[in-house]
């Protein structure tokens, strides 16, 4: 469970959830949600996760790596342009990911919502 502090993070936060896995994105936001976040999304699709990363009103987002076959760093790229913090949630381990993330959380699949918590806390 995650600390008290922790879920007063994820309370005032919109997250934008980019997750092509529709079972996955359906219980990960579900969980969010019951730790009182507000999911924008989610972004099943390269061109939805880079048109909401975009422009949608959010407070930090949260990206899976490879959306249906395509690696989704182009959805990082905006959200580091744009200054938004974001979290890789992937089952790759930090090898895979190109050495220019590395300073992008990553998190680990099977997702703990107190996990999420955590990194999004700093």
């Amino acid at each position: 469970m995650a600390s008290d502090a922790a879920d007063w993070v994820i309370k005032y936060r919109r997250i934008l959830l980019v997750e092509d896995d529709f079972m996955i994105a359906s219980q990960f936001a579900r969980e969010l949600a019951n730790l009182g976040a507000e999911v924008v999304g989610p972004a099943g699709s390269l061109a939805r996760a880079i048109e909401l990363a975009e422009t949608a009103d959010f407070d930090c987002a949260l990206v899976d790596i490879n959306l249906r076959g395509v690696d989704a760093y182009p959805v990082a790229d905006v959200l580091l342009r744009r200054g938004s913090p974001v979290a890789f949630v992937s089952g790759y381990d930090r090898s895979h990911i190109p050495e220019r993330y590395k300073n992008v959380p990553l998190i680990q699949k099977p997702v703990d919502p107190s996990e999420v918590a955590r990194a999004l806390a700093g």
